[in-house]
C-alpha cells in the first residue's frame, strides 16, 4: 500500500509542478501578447500620422512651390515649348 501512496504522491507533486509551470507560461505569454498589442497600436497611430503628413506634403500647391523655388522650374507655355517632329521611316525597315 505504501508503494501506491508514494507513486500517487509523486504523481500529485509532478502534476502540481506542471500546473505551476503552465500557469507561469500562460501569464508570460499574456504579458507578451499585451505588450505586442500595445506596440501594434502605437505603430498604427504612427502610420496614420505619417499618412496625414504625407498627404500634407504632396499637395499640388506645395509641389508647385518647391518646383519653382528649389528646382527653378517654370510653367510650360507655347513660347518655351519645343515640338519635335517624328522622322520618316527608313526604306529598308519594312
Amino acid at each position: 500500500m505504501t508503494r501506491i501512496n508514494i507513486i500517487l504522491l509523486v504523481a500529485i507533486i509532478a502534476s502540481a509542478l506542471y500546473l505551476v509551470r503552465t500557469q507561469y507560461e500562460s501569464r508570460r505569454l499574456f504579458t507578451e501578447l499585451d505588450r505586442t498589442n500595445t506596440e501594434a497600436r502605437k505603430l498604427e497611430l504612427e502610420h496614420e500620422r505619417l499618412q496625414v503628413e504625407k498627404r500634407g506634403q504632396a499637395t499640388p500647391l506645395r509641389v508647385e512651390k518647391i518646383a519653382k523655388e528649389q528646382l527653378q522650374m517654370r510653367t510650360a507655355s507655347p513660347a518655351i515649348t519645343q515640338y519635335v517632329r517624328a522622322s520618316s521611316p527608313k526604306a529598308g525597315a519594312q
